[in-house]
């Protein structure tokens, strides 16, 4: 039976192939080298306290529409502002209503590290996301073989980009770490079946090794939340729907950020 996960991913390859028809791998290949150097994401993402990735999100295939996002610019804009560390813009447009044309349109509007998010299962993708000026990118243990995720790993790194592995359960946690991950993102929601289960964090974050980056993810509706994850250990969080929701960007990242410091919210 298809998961939510494996649907997901057929769409990203058709969309994948009709990019891979207009423009070749080698023609990416040359723009990459063209771009400026990557910015460090891995160190963005190691300051003191609690970091923020502030997420550029349309849709979800779990809440449908979130928010229209006219200016992907401003708002990314308006998050760096707010003190996020690392822009986080989702590319996959059939579930998510995003494009590559938002991830140029935040890379020219901060000066913070960029993240391409989206399911990431080739070569092309690492390529496509460093010719567009991400500096980070995302690999879904999920949605990978254990000999994809290294080879994808390695290779953004060579780009001098940050992969940011995102885990889901104990047995993903080892392979991540198995594949030399040093940030590792625990999301709380299952990608195979949408579910969000709150303890994620806190049963897998003691898996991680000492250095390794931990980053939260989904289900961080507010301060709350935010604080919460700090206690157990957080480096970050990735917030997204709370934030395109929230009215008042900037202001969202400040709460979410002050509220790590706030030990009446833990």
């Amino acid at each position: 039976m298809s998961t939510v996960l494996d649907t997901i991913i057929d769409g990203v390859r058709l969309d994948l192939s009709a990019r891979q028809a207009v423009l070749t791998q080698a023609d990416l290949e040359r723009l990459a080298d063209q771009a400026p150097p990557a910015l460090d994401g891995h160190a963005a993402l190691s300051m003191p306290g609690l970091s923020l990735i502030a997420e550029v999100k349309r849709a979800s295939p779990s809440k449908g529409a979130l928010a229209d996002i006219p200016d992907p610019a401003a708002l990314a804009a308006a998050y760096q502002s707010g003190g996020a560390s690392v822009i986080s813009v989702l590319t996959e447009e059939r579930r998510f209503g995003g494009s590559l044309r938002d991830l140029d349109a935040v890379r020219e509007a901060v000066t913070v590290p960029v993240l391409r998010k989206d399911f990431m299962v080739s070569d092309y993708q690492i390529w496509e996301a460093r010719a567009h000026g991400a500096d980070l990118v995302l690999l879904i243990v999920a949605a990978l073989t254990d000999a994809e995720l290294v080879h994808l790993h390695h290779l953004a790194g060579q780009l001098g980009m940050t992969a940011l592995v995102e885990v889901h359960d104990e047995t993903e946690t080892q392979r991540a770490i198995d594949a030399g991950a040093v940030v590792i993102g625990v999301n709380a929601r299952n990608l195979k079946t949408l579910e969000i289960h709150p303890d994620t964090f806190s049963r897998l974050s003691p898996l991680v090794p000492p250095g390794v980056l931990r980053i939260a993810e989904s289900g961080i509706t507010g301060p709350a939340d935010a604080a919460r994850y700090a206690a157990q250990g957080a480096d970050a969080v990735l917030v997204g729907e709370s934030l395109v929701r929230g009215g008042d960007a900037a202001a969202g990242a400040r709460a979410l950020l002050a509220a790590a410091h706030d030990t009446s919210l833990r």
